[in-house]
């Protein structure tokens, strides 16, 4: 987290990434085509050029770029560290954490034996196919001048210039979803708590590409909010699924823990940490909502009249898992059943939303404004808000929506002071975060005018 939050300063200057529309698009882990080895991209009149080819559609130094910069290359070699092992050893992985399925899921691109060409090595991480696709069928044809964009997808190049399609993949290790995830075992262990976002992660990579006129032409629009907005309620929706889900929503006797939220369980029990925010009641485990509280902001500004209801179906389905009595004989597994389906309208129609810059602020204001109701006393929630106002700052600085350099730097400088609060999560302080937020606020208004 220390690194987001270091960095995430630096998406008020204008970074960038993906484009929308909607496909069935098999994910690189599923494909049934052979995946030929990361090396096969590594020729330095492919994409392993040292610097940018002047004059080129594409960079030419793709894979130099993740080679050298990006912590994708390195995710297999983290499995051999000391953590690692620890973490296997303690989870009875006798083979080790490089061998294991559960780890290599996420650490590797590991398609079945049979389908790995000569020059495959897991060891390669999260390589070129793990995101792109296998690349026996395109490999060839995507070098040809006047091939389509299309054409290389449907001969199975991953579509991740898709906002839907890139947030699947993304969120498909770094939250989880139907065919990997890991649990509360797994960070009982050792592994480290999942903290994410698509569009700042998408951000930090590095990107290795460039969103030009050429991109646009061949891949078409690209709106860094809607991405935002499409992996929150993606992540929502996931949650709810995987909650759902009698294999992968238990565990033993218990619900699959690295559901709910982290900190209402581990701190100190001097440190009584409980609010009424949920309506849950104390000493209740709470759901981890903190995807959920940045898409209630969402609904808000793109479809004012549906907020209330989708609210009430958060509401409904918190107190129904907690068991209330308010919410005595309700079904928590159809409550969110029926949550997972209204999301999902809300992915159909964020893929078509364009985020002007007031719609833009409306969301900002209106995620500042959960804290001025005492929403964001996780921190799980607070994070989640912290990294998409950087998200959504950043935007708007692009597009001039910022009152200009100065505006720019005021809000670095409140950005800065908030990113402060959130510094250690087991020291972390509601109030100290809902004030920063309050002055978030005030700036906003003022460039508004």
């Amino acid at each position: 987290m220390k690194r987001i939050l270091s960095a995430c300063l630096m998406l008020a200057c204008g970074l960038v990434l993906a484009a929308s529309s909607s496909t069935t698009a098999v994910l690189p882990n599923a494909s049934p085509h052979q995946s030929l080895g990361t090396v096969n991209c590594a020729s330095s009149t492919c994409h392993g050029a040292v610097a940018p080819w002047t004059g080129s559609t594409v960079q030419q130094n793709e894979y130099t770029t993740w080679s050298r910069l990006d912590k994708h290359a390195k995710a297999y070699a983290v499995l051999l560290n000391a953590q690692s092992r620890s973490i296997a050893a303690k989870l009875g992985l006798k083979q080790g954490a490089e061998n294991a399925q559960e780890c290599l899921d996420c650490h590797a691109h590991t398609p079945p034996p049979a389908l790995r060409g000569e020059r495959h090595m897991l060891s390669d991480g999260v390589g070129c196919e793990a995101c792109h696709g296998p690349a026996d069928k395109w490999i060839r044809s995507h070098t040809v001048p006047g091939t389509a964009h299309a054409d290389n997808v449907a001969k199975g190049m991953y579509p991740t210039e898709k906002p839907v399609e890139q947030a699947k993949l993304c969120l498909s290790c770094h939250v989880g979803d139907n065919s990997r995830a890991v649990s509360h075992r797994i960070m009982g262990a050792g592994h480290p708590r999942l903290s994410f976002e698509l569009d700042t992660f998408a951000q930090l990579a590095p990107a290795h590409y460039k969103i030009d006129d050429d991109w646009h032409k061949r891949k078409g629009d690209y709106d860094s909010v809607r991405l935002w907005a499409i992996g929150q309620a993606l992540a929502s929706k996931n949650q709810l699924d995987m909650l759902t889900d009698p294999k992968r929503g238990r565990d033993g006797m218990f619900p699959e823990l690295a559901l709910f939220d982290c900190h209402a369980c581990h701190h100190p029990m001097s440190d009584r940490k409980w609010t009424p925010r949920l309506g849950v009641g104390p000493g209740r485990m709470r759901l981890n909502d903190s995807n959920l509280l940045m898409l209630r902001a969402i609904v808000r500004a793109t479809d004012p009249t549906g907020a209330n209801a989708f609210s009430d179906q958060v509401t409904q389905l918190h107190q129904a898992v907690a068991g209330n009595a308010s919410a005595r004989g309700a079904d928590p597994i159809a409550l969110a059943n029926a949550l997972s389906l209204t999301i999902q309208r809300y992915i159909v129609k964020l893929e078509q939303q364009r985020f002007t810059p007031l719609m833009q602020r409306a969301v900002l204001l209106g995620l500042i404004d959960e804290a001025r109701r005492q929403q964001f006393s996780d921190y799980a929630g607070a994070e989640q808000a912290y990294m998409a106002i950087s998200s959504l700052s950043s935007s708007l600085a692009r597009q001039g929506a910022l009152g200009g350099a100065a505006g720019v730097a005021e809000m670095n400088r409140k950005l800065a002071a908030l990113r402060v609060s959130l510094a250690n999560e087991d020291a972390f302080k509601p109030d100290v975060f809902a004030n920063g937020l309050q002055g978030l606020s005030r700036t906003i208004s003022l460039q508004a005018n």
